[in-house]
């Protein structure tokens, strides 16, 4: 067993050692707080550390409003437009991190996600924090000040930061525990749903994109006015990659999404020289498309003639369909595939400049527990830091 620490009181207890947590430890603490920083896990960061396909895509030069969902959406504003993804490429070059740009912006460690993890701890190190892991806090309570019982002790604080993040990944240790808090001072929660996630087929859909498991391709894809062109990935359940992922944050179960399969124009251009080929179409379209997928869609939908003998009417209802495919998914993978959290401590409960409750003094939020969730590609990281540095500044 552990021994208690030693000292008592704190300026600053920061819950949860992710991206959040760590940031607005050190952050503090260089303002001259004394900080505790505690994580139930034995290791700080985890979520930190698969990030990226393990290069961690730790921000978005082209960060905005517009790529965040929430019930207030000019609530993450304030923090955005105070800590810029340019402010952490600064300090990401600071600690001598190679670092690329893979595409839309997305920034990626060269080497390892464990860069930016190590990055984090030397400044905390280097700012005086104090940071406890394997510490499970097993009560909160406030009087005059924040009052802790924790697996390592009793500690109290001027000021109590929560950023333990949301319900995705919970094999990672995720857990309810900020909702949780919220809700004992009698803060709004919006509603919770996996986001950033897979998709699952409805029944009848399952036999025809079974055996497309791992075929890949570009799509365009829409859901209620709102648009995403990357790459589609069929699963044995349903469909991942970037295109869903994005999508599945504004998605419903049971809803339907549409599929341009032929978003390049220029390749949509060529398929019309094929008016009069004498081709099969399943043929002509594997072209364009991986052939797995052009031959069982063809089945799917009986183009299964030559383009020469298919009617002006036929080919029309192809090349429309090719551009228009409605697809109806079930459900989500659920949080254990999603990469996020959407919904959260309601954005009217807190001060978009401070982070702060509006009823609780010294009760902050941070971070994925926030009802504000970004895009896929840099942008939840570039909130953690954002949301963090404002609270920071407010301690």
């Amino acid at each position: 067993m552990k021994a208690p620490l030693s000292q008592q009181h704190y300026d600053a207890i920061i819950i949860g050692a992710g991206a959040a947590g760590l940031f607005c430890s050190f952050q503090a603490a260089q303002r001259g707080n004394s900080v505790l920083l505690l994580e139930h896990n034995d290791r700080v960061g985890k979520k930190i550390g698969i990030s990226g396909g393990g290069r961690c895509n730790f921000t978005n030069i082209h960060t905005s409003a517009e790529n965040y969902l929430s019930e207030n959406p000019n609530f993450c504003k304030s923090a955005l437009a105070r800590f810029s993804p340019w402010d952490f490429i600064t300090l990401v070059e600071k600690h001598g991190i190679a670092y690329h740009e893979k595409k839309l912006g997305q920034q990626f460690c060269d080497a390892s996600s464990r860069e930016i993890i190590d990055m984090l701890l030397i400044e905390c190190h280097e700012a005086g924090v104090k940071i406890v892991t394997s510490c499970h806090v097993q009560n909160v309570s406030k009087e005059e000040k924040f009052h802790l019982m924790t697996s390592r002790g009793s500690f109290t604080a001027d000021s109590l930061v929560i950023a333990t993040g949301g319900l995705s990944f919970p094999k990672l240790g995720a857990t309810d525990f900020g909702y949780r808090i919220a809700r004992q001072f009698g803060i709004a929660i919006t509603p919770l749903r996996p986001a950033l996630v897979p998709l699952t087929f409805v029944s009848h859909d399952r036999n025809f994109c079974n055996n497309l498991a791992g075929v890949s391709l570009p799509v365009r894809v829409e859901h209620c006015g709102i648009k995403f062109e990357e790459a589609l990935l069929f699963t044995h359940r349903g469909v991942s990659g970037p295109a869903i992922l994005q999508i599945s944050s504004t998605w419903k179960p049971g809803e339907e999404l549409i599929f341009d399969l032929l978003p390049d124009s220029a390749a949509s251009s060529q398929l019309l020289h094929e008016r009069q080929s004498q081709a099969l179409l399943p043929n002509i379209l594997s072209h364009y498309l991986p052939r797995r997928f052009a031959e069982a869609w063809c089945e799917r939908h009986h183009f299964t003639k030559t383009a020469h003998h298919c009617s002006d009417q036929e080919f029309s209802n192809f090349l429309q369909l090719l551009h228009h495919w409605p697809m109806r998914f079930l459900e989500t993978e659920g949080y254990p595939k999603a990469e996020v959290t959407c919904g959260g401590v309601s954005t009217s409960e807190l001060s978009s400049k401070r982070m702060e409750s509006r009823k609780v003094s010294g009760l902050y939020f941070i971070g994925e527990v926030v009802d504000v969730t970004g895009w896929l590609g840099g942008y939840n990281f570039q909130w953690a830091w954002a949301s963090a540095h404002a609270a920071a500044e407010a301690l």
